[in-house]
């Protein structure tokens, strides 16, 4: 059963991913040519700003349809309906993205664009910084255990994200390319905060681990305090695009 405080997390969550994650998509998005009038679909926006700047883009003749996870509406993906089709943390949460990528592609119309932004979570050398040795051993081990054991257990799949490239091109796409937004997050910021939010959401799995009540309670100090001097490689997020032939 969900409780108010799950809900508060998630909303956080949407504002910390779009505070994280919105220029980078809008950037990517912004190269795209032949947006007016078109027909748009946005997947795992969240809270994200970038339908309302997609809707700007397509004016008043284009349309644009958003939906925030699986399972997604019956006859959203109809064959060859859509210019642009942006999916957002989505694939790495399904149990197959490979045929979740192939039906998205399906549903590009001749000459549109998939565009596919998922995390690889690597945990190897993501504390840049950090208060004492003691603490960035603390935080690598919350982020490892994330990454290895939590979203795993949760049915997501941190290591997808480098295979969507030769899945796009296994799909039939062309002309697929891979940006890989690497940034940088210190304490305080959206990007640290969502771990403080993780912490809170998979706190039990955390203490099933072996991670202690006060170890979790310093990790959250150390990622919500901006003198912390905690610093953090953030997730790396690839975002792979493609475009439907013409037939």
């Amino acid at each position: 059963m969900r409780t108010a405080s799950d809900t508060d997390l998630d909303v956080r969550r949407e504002v910390y991913l779009a505070a994280a994650l919105d220029a980078f998509s809008i950037g990517r998005l912004a190269g795209l040519p032949h947006l007016s009038g078109a027909r748009c679909l946005d997947l795992g926006v969240g809270g994200s700003a970038v339908p309302v700047w997609l809707a700007d883009r397509v004016g008043t003749e284009g349309e644009v349809v958003v939906a925030d996870a699986e399972p997604l509406p019956p006859g959203l993906l109809a064959p060859g309906r859509y210019a642009l089709i942006r999916a957002r943390l989505l694939l790495m949460r399904t149990p197959h993205p490979e045929a979740l990528l192939r039906r998205l592609a399906a549903a590009l119309a001749p000459g549109g664009t998939l565009v596919v932004e998922d995390w690889h979570l690597w945990p190897d050398d993501a504390v840049l910084a950090a208060p004492s040795a003691r603490d960035a051993h603390l935080v690598d081990r919350c982020l490892r255990l994330l990454a290895e054991q939590v979203l795993p257990a949760l049915g997501v799949d941190p290591g997808w994200a480098p295979r969507a490239h030769t899945a796009a091109r296994a799909a039939g796409l062309t002309t697929v390319d891979t940006a890989i937004h690497a940034p940088v997050w210190a304490a305080g910021e959206p990007g640290a905060l969502l771990l403080a939010v993780d912490l809170a959401r998979h706190h039990r799995r955390y203490l099933a681990a072996g991670v202690a009540p006060a170890e979790l309670d310093r990790v959250r100090q150390l990622v919500t305090d901006p003198g912390s001097g905690l610093v953090l490689r953030g997730h790396l997020l690839y975002s792979t695009c493609g475009g439907a032939g013409f037939y």
